[in-house]
């Protein structure tokens, strides 16, 4: 039997999946931190109850890189 798909209107659903298939995350890197860091990472989660380190570290470093390309962008003028 095949799978029904969520329908939202006016919404392509093969849209909606090639969308979410480029939101896979599938390529891995690798940060060190020293132990001074690191416990200032752990106390934070602790403090703030974030539950998964890598989300903090990934939304943290993605806020520092887009607001360092958004007031560097290219002018025209």
């Amino acid at each position: 039997m095949a799978k029904k798909r969520k329908v939202v209107a006016g919404v392509d659903p093969e849209y909606l999946e090639k969308q979410k298939a480029s939101l896979i995350r599938s390529i891995r890197k690798s940060v060190l931190f020293n132990k001074k860091e690191l416990e200032a990472i752990d106390e934070y989660c602790r403090q703030f109850k974030v539950r998964s380190r890598s989300a903090l570290i990934r939304q943290a470093t993605m806020e520092r890189v887009l607001e360092g390309l958004e007031e560097n962008h290219p002018t025209l003028f």
